[in-house]
């Protein structure tokens, strides 16, 4: 059975991290801005039904879900709990296997992505979001903020200068960073 074991604020005023007692998933981070993204998932379709629910960010043992502006947590945590306690977990889609890397993958498309791993994926998660790597077009690398930072003024701005400084500095002082 399903339970949450804590819930942690994230810098996003409209986003809660909600702590799980057992593992959801190995290594895919799976997020849904709406509803009909979420039709294929009984997880992240059961959390939608929940009024006031915008978008659903789940990976690991944890679930960041962001709320409407005008929805208070009270109208969405209990709902939450009580779903959870009676979700079956075996319905959860199974994770895509893990692709293996791409012989074409350029290089530096791959030093971007360590030190992403390394350095930023693993903090972003702490405050319950997450990153993707949607391309790279000459230095320009496009990403894609998942959970929590989805919407988040920090994220939009500060994390994405902070990440594109760390890039520059690590790799090459021509890469911009930019989110799609």
């Amino acid at each position: 059975m399903l339970s949450v074991e804590n819930v942690d604020l994230t810098p996003n005023p409209h986003a809660l991290k909600f702590i799980l007692n057992e593992k959801l998933l190995n290594f895919e981070k799976r997020h849904f801005g709406n509803k009909t993204e979420a039709v294929n998932d009984p997880l992240a379709s059961g959390v939608f039904k929940i009024p006031g629910v915008v978008s659903v960010f789940y990976t690991d043992k944890f679930i960041t879900i962001e709320k409407s502006k005008e929805t208070n947590w009270g109208q969405i945590q209990k709902p939450l709990i009580i779903f959870l306690k009676t979700f079956d977990k075996t319905l959860i889609p199974a994770e895509k296997d893990v692709k293996p890397l791409d012989e074409n993958e350029s290089e530096l498309l791959k030093q971007i992505n360590e030190i992403l791993d390394n350095r930023v994926r693993p903090a972003l998660a702490g405050d319950g979001g997450g990153l993707e790597v949607l391309g790279l077009e000459g230095y320009k690398v496009i990403i894609k903020y998942q959970g929590a930072c989805g919407s988040c003024p920090s994220s939009i701005n500060g994390t994405l200068r902070a990440i594109e400084g760390l890039l520059r500095r690590d790799i090459n002082p021509a890469i911009d960073v930019v989110a799609a």
